[in-house]
This record gives C-alpha cells, sequence and structure tokens, in this order.
C-alpha cells in the first residue's frame, strides 16, 4: 500500500518515513523520529525524541513512544529509543528514552508483544520475541532477555535481568534476577517454582538438553550446591561439552552472584556517564 497520513495528524517535515507507513488521525511525530518501512500508527499515537523505528512495527491508540526519562537527573539531552521489526505496541503503552547512563539508549529488538499499559523506563533492553503483558512495569536499566514472558501487573526493580525463556507469573514484585528457563511466582521476591516446560519445548530445546536443566535447576534450585559444584559435576557428566542451554543459565547465575542485591547488572548504577549533554 502507499504511504498514509491523515490531515488530523502532525508529521513533522525533519522526519524520515519509510515506504508503505499508515498515520491515522491524532498522531503526533517529532522532528527527530525514524519510521521504518510498513510501520501503522492506528490513531492518538506520540513517537518524539531520537527515535529510531525498523520495519512493520504496529502502534495502538495512546502509545508514546521516545518521551523524556522520568528520572530526574535528565537534562535535555540527546538520549534515544532504538526499535527493531515486527513489534506490537497495544493500547497505551509508553517507551522513555534512554537518560544519561549506560549508553544513553532504551533498547527495543524484533517480534515483542508488548500489551496494553505497558511501559518500558529508561535505558531498558528488551530482546526478541519477548511479552509483556498488560500492566508490566520495568523499571530504568531492567533487561529482558529472549522469549522471556513477564506477566500482568508485575513491576521489574531497577538493573534486574529476566533470562532467556524465564516466565514471571502475574502481579510480581521482582527485586532480583530471573534465571534462564525458569518458572517466577510469588507476588513479593517471587520463587523459583519450577522450570518454563512448555516455553522450552516450544522453542525447540532438545528433551535431552531439557532434562539436564531440570537437574541443574534441583542442583542450584532445591538442593543449594554452590555452583562451582554444579558446573564441575556437568564437566564430568557430559565430557563431549555443556549445551549451549545449560552454559547460559550456570553463566547467568555465575554473573548473578557476583553481582549486589541479587542482580548482576547492579554495578551499572554506579557506571560513568556517558552521553554528553548537547551544547547549548
Amino acid at each position: 500500500m502507499a504511504t498514509f497520513i491523515s490531515p488530523l495528524s502532525s508529521v513533522d517535515s525533519q522526519a524520515q518515513l519509510g515506504a508503505d507507513v499508515y498515520i491515522g488521525p491524532f498522531c503526533l511525530v517529532g522532528p527527530g523520529v525514524k519510521l521504518g518501512d510498513g510501520c501503522r500508527l492506528d490513531s492518538h499515537v506520540v513517537l518524539t525524541g531520537n527515535t529510531t523505528i525498523g520495519n512493520e512495527n504496529r502502534f495502538w491508540p495512546n502509545c508514546v513512544i521516545g518521551a523524556e526519562p522520568q528520572d530526574k537527573s535528565y537534562v535535555d539531552s540527546s538520549t534515544s529509543v532504538v526499535i527493531g521489526d515486527h513489534n506490537q505496541f497495544r493500547e497505551g503503552v509508553t517507551v522513555n528514552r534512554g537518560a544519561e547512563k549506560e549508553d544513553g539508549v532504551t533498547r527495543i529488538g524484533n517480534w515483542n508483544l508488548l500489551m496494553s499499559n505497558a511501559h518500558v523506563a529508561h535505558n531498558c533492553h528488551i530482546f526478541d520475541h519477548t511479552i509483556l503483558v498488560n500492566g508490566v512495569l520495568l523499571g530504568g536499566h531492567v533487561h529482558v532477555h529472549d522469549r522471556a514472558i513477564i506477566s500482568g501487573n508485575s513491576v521489574v526493580h531497577h538493573f534486574s535481568t529476566v533470562g532467556t525463556l524465564a516466565f514471571v507469573s502475574g502481579g510480581c514484585r521482582v527485586p532480583r534476577d530471573i534465571p534462564p528457563y525458569m518458572l517466577a511466582a510469588g507476588s513479593d521476591n517471587p520463587e523459583l517454582k519450577t522450570l518454563n516446560l512448555i516455553g522450552m519445548q516450544r522453542a525447540g530445546i532438545p528433551t535431552r538438553t531439557i532434562g539436564v536443566i531440570r537437574q541443574a535447576f534441583k542442583l542450584l534450585v532445591r538442593e543449594h550446591q554452590p555452583l562451582d559444584e554444579v558446573r564441575q559435576h556437568f564437566l564430568s557428566e557430559i565430557p563431549e561439552g555443556l549445551p549451549r542451554e545449560l552454559a547460559v543459565l550456570l553463566d547467568f547465575v555465575e554473573r548473578t552472584n557476583q553481582g549486589r542485591m541479587g542482580r548482576a547488572r547492579e554495578a551499572a548504577r554506579t557506571a560513568p556517564l556517558v552521553v554528553k549533554k548537547d551544547a547549548a
């Protein structure tokens, strides 16, 4: 289809639009926006700031993407939002641009579904094929790895990481990292209950590898064995080399253990700023 821009919308002349873009009524697209091919803005969508958006993304009504971070230390500077391809932003989703910390960027990858009223704060990094269910709130600097699912009305603490194929149940307060492949539940500081078996199966992880991950869960979570002993156990049991998924899990747990307050990335809180303020 050809590009369509409703006469009831405001698109800045400096905004860069790809081919076959649809912009419905009462939308606002600012001068720093780059919008890829095939994107659709239904209505009442705001794209602002230094926001780069890939191809085939859809924004339902009342999304606000690229607004200033809700961080009192922020002073109007050229931080940004970078979004990949084939994402869906349902009604009322908000994504703030980066604060003047880390690399100053809020990142969203490809094929993600952000359901109604989800919030992605400054400097977050959402990887690929994730689902943030209705009302999920991510504090600043949160990382959500591939194929993770965070259920409705859950709140993830600043600098926490939700690992690959992890599943967080609804209504959780998540103050620490959630390891890959695990299912966490409980309203306050959720416990690791079991493995996300359905997610692993849907992702095509071999049955034998799932069995190994199940054994690792038992040793680490149920029996509280030291990580070094668990790693050595598997190195002796699997001389041909650890499955990639097991290596991902053990390395994730190691980084978390080396961090603070159950968060591997907590050290980034005091990292030097890397984004310079715009010249006056």
